[in-house]
């Protein structure tokens, strides 16, 4: 029975060597997260941006005065904003990367910047409705008084409502960052080379997938957890300051 054991670790410990240890493997693993989470920070800041400028425009033309004519151009504007949530939010992102890939970005062989286009394209849906939910929690007397102080919708916006959106929003952004780190497995399915990339080739080369795949799992894990305990940190001195 003992020896049954031993034998066991010993085969664990031979098949952990071959997954991280043997030809320095354990560093694609590192340049895999490496680019896992430059995928996640930059399609992020593209969908914050991208959800920024959507949220505004539909913010804008919800909260039009009522009995006023209303702005045509932004009327448009704003149906464009409504269907491009509509459909991104509608479909699965791992169809719009295929989109990106084969139809869109046909040509484009850096697949790593697809994966960046595509998936900022989708957060930004995503992040569009997270911020308009959070500027249409701001009273609206605020946007009045800033009219009144002589400040015009964007100043308004800029100096008063976003600042007090912002620490509605934080829990949904940070759950989206969480989201969308962990989605960039996906791009393992067009050609980009993340972490799921470099442990299914590993695990090819070792004929052995287990502990490739259950080391990357734990790398996701690790890192959503730090990350979760940081954004606790973040709203704990937010909350502070507002009783200040």
């Amino acid at each position: 029975m003992f020896q049954s054991i031993i034998d066991w670790f010993v085969s664990i410990g031979l098949r952990l060597d071959k997954a991280f240890i043997e030809g320095g493997r354990w560093k694609l693993y590192l340049q895999g997260l490496g680019i896992t989470l430059e995928l996640t920070v930059i399609a992020l800041v593209i969908g914050v941006v991208l959800g920024l400028v959507v949220a505004v425009i539909r913010t804008a033309h919800d909260q039009q005065r009522v009995g006023r004519r209303k702005n045509p151009l932004l009327g448009f504007f704003n149906v464009l904003c409504h269907i491009y949530t509509t459909v991104i939010r509608g479909t699965p992102m791992l169809v719009q990367l295929f989109i990106w890939t084969f139809v869109i970005l046909k040509t484009e062989r850096n697949k790593i910047l697809v994966g960046f286009i595509g998936l900022g394209v989708n957060s930004g849906a995503y992040v569009a409705e997270i911020i308009r939910g959070g500027l249409m929690s701001v009273d609206v007397g605020q946007s009045e008084a800033g009219r009144s102080l002589g400040l015009n919708y964007f100043d308004t916006m800029r100096y008063i409502i976003i600042p007090q959106a912002f620490k509605n929003i934080l829990p949904s952004l940070g759950n989206e960052f969480i989201t969308l780190f962990k989605d960039t497995s996906l791009v393992q399915a067009i050609g980009g080379m993340e972490m799921l990339y470099y442990a299914y080739t590993i695990g090819g080369r070792t004929f052995d997938y287990m502990p490739p795949l259950i080391g990357i799992a734990l790398m996701y894990l690790i890192i959503v957890a730090i990350f979760t305990r940081l954004q606790a940190k973040l709203e704990r001195r937010l909350r502070e300051s507002d009783r200040r």
